[in-house]
């Protein structure tokens, strides 16, 4: 299989191409297995720290609010049960790992379907190099002007510092190092620019 290397996002002028391995860029959509690692992705991004206190851990409620009989008032042993304001809750939650086990085969598998069919759908580009002179947003954006997508994500070798700090401000616009890349980036996006070096990093990942 075999890309086409531009030297401009607009792809005006293209500058050779690059040969892939089928055996990552050629496999079959398996959306089942796709579906799996997304959502165990995302799952294991949920912060988890939800905490409340049962009647046994919230401050005070030692003494009975009344006597047992004779007040006519309906009997209580705490004004810390769950009946009451500030009271404990019945079922209280606490703090848990949201994360679901995933096995590497399975992730790098789904890796390689999702970049399977971004290729086959045409929303990677391969770029000779990506970089700014300053960090611009202005500067990203002239760089952008050719793309008719709103949502981007723009893959390098390494961590571009003018890069981030021009794309930060806007939306739909996403960057990433090669050993960062994601599934829900992937999917989520209607268009990939990546690098040459970052492409083959990915490749050699992969394979």
């Amino acid at each position: 299989m075999e890309l086409e290397v531009k030297s401009f996002v607009d792809g005006e002028i293209p500058s050779g191409s690059i040969s892939l391995s089928d055996q990552v860029f050629g496999q079959e959509f398996n959306e089942s297995l796709v579906h799996q690692i997304v959502v165990a992705y995302l799952a294991g991004g949920r912060q988890g720290s939800k905490g409340q206190k049962t009647r046994a851990e919230v401050r005070g409620g030692g003494k009975k609010p009344w006597r047992q009989k004779g007040s006519g008032r309906a009997r209580a042993g705490s004004s810390r049960s769950p009946l009451w304001r500030s009271g404990g809750k019945s079922f209280a939650a606490t703090p848990r790992d949201h994360g679901q086990k995933v096995n590497r085969k399975m992730y790098r598998a789904a890796l390689r379907s999702i970049f399977s069919e971004l290729v086959r759908q045409e929303r990677v580009t391969v770029l000779a190099d990506f970089s700014l002179e300053s960090p611009k947003t202005k500067n990203l954006l002239e760089k952008l002007s050719g793309i008719q997508e709103q949502k981007i994500l723009i893959v390098t070798l390494e961590f571009e510092n003018n890069l981030y700090l021009a794309s930060r401000n806007l939306i739909g616009v996403d960057v990433l190092e090669a050993d960062s890349v994601d599934p829900v980036s992937l999917v989520g996006s209607e268009r990939i620019l990546v690098t040459l070096s970052a492409l083959k990093k990915i490749e050699e990942a992969l394979a």
